[in-house]
């Protein structure tokens, strides 16, 4: 009897045991994963970068890329930044109305488009349409085998399809940012001024005294790194899509989701350690 009865509680305590280690193993595969998608990421960002200097250099594809990335992308930026100039111009008259200091809606709206609203908004498009699209074409060639044919004929994958999309959302992305500066100031401007009647002079005299060079480094900066991250998560998820059309579609959603995500992560700690730096 006594046998009988230790047996039950061994295998009771063997359960309990393999539970605990499936719980366990579930909660290290989340950060490991994470990890290794970091490692694998930041080994793809320095094979392109290894090939964008080795010959041959794929000017015509750069230029391409660029055309898809950055000059196709110009009205729908041109768009938003223009109505998110309107709309914070408009919430901004409206509080600061109520303190008297409605002359500080250009320097206000100057300082949260240089820092923070174009490169963000501006990186966000352009991962959702430019992103996307990367994610797509290179998905579809790595299904076909496309890819595969390219290495068959002595070109290498990396240097032909991501080194150049790499670069050119690199260099495009700062561009974009500075048009969504120069239109939001526009449409806040048309607002305030136009509509809420604040002072003309006042909106450009406190924008041109309170906005400065720092400002607009900062922004450029974030969009310039904003660019690369976006850039390289998309063609990422697209060099290493599988599965047949409904991988393509899995690797494309993560391309914008991961995008969206680093940019904002990328935001914060990018603030952070720029106002540390200009504070010393």
């Amino acid at each position: 009897m006594e046998e009988t009865d230790e047996a039950p509680k061994g295998e009771s305590g063997h359960r309990m045991w393999e539970k605990i280690v499936r719980i366990t193993d579930k909660l290290w595969d989340a950060p490991t994963r994470l990890v290794q998608s970091v490692g694998d990421h930041v080994l793809l960002l320095s094979r392109a970068a290894f090939w964008l200097f080795k010959p041959p250099f794929r000017v015509g594809v750069f230029l391409e890329a660029a055309e898809f990335i950055g000059v196709q992308s110009i009205m729908i930026v041109t768009m938003i930044g223009t109505f998110v100039g309107m709309v914070f111009a408009l919430q901004l008259t409206s509080a600061l109305r109520q303190f008297g200091t409605e002359s500080f809606v250009g320097a206000t709206l100057g300082i949260a488009l240089t820092r923070e609203l174009a490169p963000v908004f501006t990186s966000i498009v352009v991962a959702a349409r430019a992103g996307a699209g990367m994610a797509t074409e290179l998905g579809s060639m790595r299904i076909t085998e496309q890819i595969d044919a390219l290495s068959t004929l002595a070109v290498n994958p990396v240097q032909y399809l991501v080194s150049p999309r790499i670069l050119a959302a690199t260099i495009m992305v700062p561009l974009l940012s500075m048009l969504f500066n120069a239109v939001g100031m526009i449409g806040g401007y048309g607002v305030a001024v136009w509509i809420q009647n604040v002072d003309r002079g006042a909106f450009i005299e406190n924008a041109r005294w309170i906005v400065d060079t720092q400002d607009m480094v900062q922004g450029v900066l974030k969009a310039t790194i904003f660019g690369l991250s976006l850039s390289l998560v998309s063609c990422y998820q697209g060099f290493h899509a599988e599965g047949g059309a409904k991988g393509v579609g899995i690797g494309t959603t993560r391309a914008v989701v991961g995008s969206f995500v680093t940019i904002l992560v990328l935001d914060y700690f990018l603030t952070d350690i720029i106002l540390v730096l200009q504070n010393k």
